[in-house]
């Protein structure tokens, strides 16, 4: 993974901006010991405190964050941050505002465009699991496009516009529209946009109600048909490498992680064993 780095002399202060695959995000990570004076961002932050703690002020009031909370600026909004102890590291995306504005457009309906983080601290497991995903994907060459689209909707619903799982859910008949697709050929490359033209609903209503439908996200079950499909491919007598690329796995390895950790065991094990 490719990434700048920068530092101070007077304070540790390390900074490493990672190369983005989505435009309109920047991703940072950082560890410092330094205050920093009052400053604004042009775009919206999330991030995730890694380790330690800091306590900043800004218009929302003085808070303070620790190891696994969720941390978020506005546009524009001034703040500063001060360590609480040793230091802290953390972990931040900056979406460009027209991006959020976007998606929070269509995770509501239309009903809202303008928006503004509320919370400048958030203490929710869930979302920083969310988080945690979204770097990682945002950061990481040749991932699922299907996977990254759903995670960052997800993320932005949960922290931005703080929708929760159950509103507004999607008509059976249109999930089974986007599930039928799925099924239909399930190695084909195919993004949460794709489905959602086809079933002629927003992506966000796809992603919740797909999730209640089946108990998966879009990605999730996309994954687990091609594993299903590598499985027979296996039983039949395929080699493993043509039976990962013909289920749509980028190769063996990656067949052979998703085969483990849903079946217990490896896929040259399942084939020993059907032989």
């Amino acid at each position: 993974m490719r990434c700048y780095l920068g530092s101070a002399d007077m304070a540790r202060s390390q900074f490493r901006m990672f190369r983005s695959v989505v435009p309109g995000i920047e991703a940072v990570a950082a560890d410092s010991n330094q205050s920093f004076a009052r400053h604004t961002h042009e775009q919206f932050g999330i991030g995730l405190v890694s380790s330690g703690a800091q306590k900043s002020l800004s218009g929302r009031g003085m808070v303070e964050a620790g190891a696994g909370d969720i941390i978020t600026v506005n546009p524009n909004e001034v703040h500063d941050g001060m360590p609480i102890g040793g230091g802290r590291s953390w972990r931040i995306l900056y979406f460009n505002p027209d991006m959020i504005a976007a998606n929070v457009c269509e995770i509501t309906q239309g009903r809202r465009s303008a928006v503004e983080i509320s919370h400048p601290v958030l203490h929710d497991k869930a979302i920083a699991a969310c988080f945690e995903a979204a770097f990682a994907l945002v950061t990481s060459a040749g991932g699922h496009r299907l996977q990254l689209e759903e995670v960052l909707l997800e993320l932005v619903a949960r922290v931005v516009a703080k929708v929760v799982p159950d509103e507004r859910q999607a008509a059976p008949h249109s999930i089974r529209t986007a599930q039928e697709m799925i099924d239909c050929d399930p190695t084909v490359a195919i993004s949460l946009s794709d489905l959602a033209c086809a079933s002629r609903l927003s992506r966000f209503q796809v992603l919740r109600g797909f999730a209640k439908a089946t108990g998966m996200t879009p990605h999730a079950y996309l994954v687990q048909r091609r594993i299903h499909l590598a499985r027979h491919l296996i039983a039949g007598g395929a080699p493993l490498a043509e039976a990962a690329v013909a289920s749509g796995f980028v190769d063996q390895s990656h067949m052979t992680r998703v085969f483990v950790r849903k079946y217990g065991v490896s896929p040259r094990a399942y084939a020993n064993a059907v032989a």
